[in-house]
C-alpha cells in the first residue's frame, strides 16, 4: 500500500509496471515489519506517527475524555518533547494511567551517536532490532553557519543500486513507517536541546533533507504523512520551505511534492545524457531525463510564486561526468527551469571504482554552469572522520558485529 497511493492516476506513465513490482515487494516486507514491532512492544500503540486527526479518532473511545485532550497530548509530544505521559501535568492522573497502559511515545533506539571533528553528528537508529538486527538507519545533523540541517532516511536500505552510492550496496529491507521518519527528527531535536519549543528561542535543528538511505518516492505514503506531521501548525509547525525531498527521479511523485506538500525538491541528476545516467542511476531506464525534467516543470508550475529553486545534485566523478562539455550540456538542460546546481565531490568507499574530480576541475565545471546563468554551489565534504558518507557508518557497524560474532 505504501506505493499504491502514489500510483493512482499514473497508470499511463512509462514505468508504472516497474513501480508496481517495487510496491509489491516493499509492501510485503513492511507488513511483516509492523507485525514484529507489535510483538516487541507488546500491545501498546505508538502515538508518534499519528496525525492529529488520527490521535483524535484513537482517543474518541476513551471514557469521559474531553474534545481538546488529543490536542493537549499532541502539543505535549511535539512542542514540549514529552516522551512520558507522567510529564503531561495538564492531564488527569486517571487519564495518564490509562494512556500508560495502552500507549507509548517511542522515537526509535539510538544505537550509536558520533560527532565528527567538524561537528557533524551522526546517529544510527534502530527499529525493532530485537527481531531484526539489520533494521537500522542513519540520520545526520549537519551544522552550517546559519542553520543545522538534518539528513533523514526514508527506507532501510535501497533498491536503486546507483553505481556510485554506498547505500546501493545494501539491499532494501523495508519502508520506514511515518513514526520512524518522524522519530529521526524527534531524536535529533531532543538531543540538540530544541524542546520545549519557545517563540523567543531559535531552533537548533532548522532544516531537513530527505537525502539519507532510501528513495522517498518509493515510500510516498509514509514520507508525506510524516511531513504533514512535522509541518502541522498546532505541533512542530516546521516551515515547509525548510524541508527538501530528494528523489532519483520517480517522476509520478515529483508534481505531488508541490501539490500535496508544498515542500522543496531536489533531483539526483548526476549525468546529462541517458546513456551515462542509465549506468550511474539505473532508475533512468524507467524514467529517462526528458520524463524527469517534464515532471520538474510540472512541480514548478504547481508551486507557483511560492516556489523556490529546484536543486539538481551532481556528483563529480573524475573522467566520467566532469568535462566542460557536460557542464555546458547541463546548462542547456536546466535553462528553462528555476534551477540550482549542487556539485558534490565524490566521497570514495571501498570497491566503488570511482575517483573524485580534482578541486580544480570541480571549480571549472562550476564556473561554466554559473556563466550559463544557473546558480551553482559546491558541497563541502562533512564528517569524513566518522564515515558520514551515506551508508558507510551502518556498513562499518554491521561489519564489526559480524567480526564479533565470528570471534
Amino acid at each position: 500500500m505504501a506505493l499504491r497511493n502514489a500510483l493512482q492516476g499514473w497508470s499511463s506513465v512509462p514505468g508504472h509496471t516497474f513501480l508496481q513490482q517495487n510496491m509489491n515487494t516493499v509492501t510485503s516486507l513492511r507488513t511483516g515489519a509492523i507485525r514484529t514491532m507489535a510483538t516487541q512492544y507488546g500491545s501498546k500503540k505508538n502515538l508518534i506517527g499519528l496525525s492529529l486527526q488520527d490521535l483524535q479518532q484513537e482517543l474518541a473511545t476513551v471514557k469521559n475524555i474531553k474534545k481538546y485532550t488529543a490536542l493537549q497530548i499532541w502539543q505535549h509530544m511535539y512542542q514540549k518533547g514529552c516522551t512520558s505521559f507522567d510529564e503531561m501535568s495538564t492531564l488527569s492522573k486517571d487519564l495518564r494511567s490509562h494512556l500508560k497502559e495502552y500507549y507509548m511515545i517511542h522515537y526509535g533506539d539510538v544505537q550509536l551517536d558520533r560527532t565528527a571533528k567538524d561537528t557533524t553528528r551522526k546517529f544510527l537508529i534502530g527499529f525493532n532490532t530485537r527481531q531484526d538486527p539489520g533494521a537500522i538507519v542513519e540520520t545526520v545533523m549537519i551544522p552550517e553557519s546559519r542553520r543545522v540541517t538534518l539528513c533523514v532516511s526514508s527506507q532501510i536500505g535501497c533498491s536503486l543500486k546507483c553505481s556510485f552510492c554506498h547505500t546501493g550496496t545494501q539491499k532494501l529491507l523495508r519502508n520506514l513507517t511515518a513514526a520512524e521518519v518522524v522519530g529521526q527528527f524527534m531524536i535529533a531535536a531532543s538531543r540538540a536541546g530544541d524542546f520545549p519549543l519557545r517563540d523567543d528561542r531559535k531552533r537548533i535543528v532548522s532544516n531537513a533533507v530527505f537525502m539519507g538511505q532510501g528513495e522517498p518516492g518509493y515510500n510516498w505514503r509514509n514520507v508525506s504523512k510524516a511531513i504533514k506531521i512535522l509541518t502541522d501548525p498546532q505541533g512542530l509547525d516546521w516551515s515547509k520551505h525548510k524541508i527538501t525531498i530528494s528523489t532519483s527521479g520517480v517522476a509520478p511523485v515529483i508534481p505531488k511534492i508541490a501539490s500535496e506538500l508544498g515542500v522543496s525538491l531536489a533531483i539526483s541528476l548526476h549525468a546529462t545524457n541517458n546513456q551515462l545516467r542509465n549506468e550511474l542511476v539505473p532508475l533512468n531506464k524507467t524514467y529517462p531525463l526528458d520524463t524527469v525534467l517534464a515532471a520538474c516543470r510540472e512541480y514548478a508550475a504547481n508551486m507557483g510564486k511560492k516556489g523556490r529553486r529546484i536543486t539538481f545534485e551532481y556528483v563529480m566523478l573524475r573522467g566520467v561526468n566532469d568535462s566542460a562539455g557536460e557542464a555546458r550540456e547541463l546548462v542547456r538542460l536546466l535553462k528553462q527551469l528555476p534551477a540550482h546546481v549542487n556539485l558534490i565531490p565524490f566521497n570514495p568507499w571501498p570497491g566503488s571504482g570511482y575517483q573524485s574530480s580534482t578541486a580544480e576541475q570541480v571549480q571549472r565545471f562550476a564556473n561554466i554552469v554559473m556563466e550559463g546563468g544557473i546558480h551553482c554551489t559546491v558541497r563541502r565534504p562533512r564528517g569524513q572522520d566518522i564515515l558520514a558518507a551515506c551508508g558507510q557508518l551502518k556498513s562499518s557497524l554491521i561489519q564489526s558485529n559480524r567480526l564479533g560474532s565470528n570471534a
